[in-house]
């Protein structure tokens, strides 16, 4: 939805650039007192601004509002599981591989050597979290399962000459 939304963003944007442009080039040619012209278009400009400026601002309040920033997805009162996670080449060490679904999960992830990326996808490996993995630091990501199967764990960042193993599954039941 976000991507839509800011692809027409972004046409209708460009079509207004475009049209300025178009309108630039056709009148350059003329020659004339550019004086009270140019006073005009310095309010126009201010104003023009002060429009974009809200604009821009009230798209984005409204569409980063929703994404989860170090915010749990899990309700008042759930308790969610804690899994560790420790990357190191060329593999991830997990504190735990089987869960249930609907079982929030707050995956504690961080790196013994290099940086890795976490990267949680589902059978048709479709990307349904990620996170960097850093040594001495440690990141949270924040997930509850809705079906059950079996997901992958991959590095997204290249670590080494191993890192295309660097593969963990995980088994999602009912």
């Amino acid at each position: 939805m976000y991507q839509t939304i800011a692809w027409y963003v972004s046409l209708v944007l460009m079509l207004f650039i475009t049209v300025v442009f178009l309108f630039v080039v056709l009148n350059s040619a003329r020659r004339k007192d550019y004086e009270s012209i140019q006073k005009k278009w310095y309010r126009f400009r201010n104003v023009f601004f002060l429009i974009l400026l809200i604009t821009m601002g009230t798209i984005s309040y409204f569409t980063l509002s929703d994404l989860p920033f170090e915010r749990p997805v899990y309700g008042e009162g759930e308790v969610p599981i804690v899994v560790d996670v420790a990357a190191v080449q060329f593999g991830f060490e997990l504190s735990s591989t089987e869960f249930l679904v609907g079982q929030p999960i707050e995956f504690h992830v961080t790196s013994k050597d290099v940086n890795h990326g976490f990267g949680l996808y589902d059978e048709n490996t479709s990307l349904l979290a990620q996170t960097q993995a850093m040594p001495d630091y440690t990141n949270k990501v924040y997930y509850t399962f809705t079906k059950p199967g079996t997901y992958k764990i991959l590095c997204m960042e290249y670590c080494g000459i191993a890192h295309h193993v660097m593969i963990t599954e995980i088994t999602v039941t009912e």
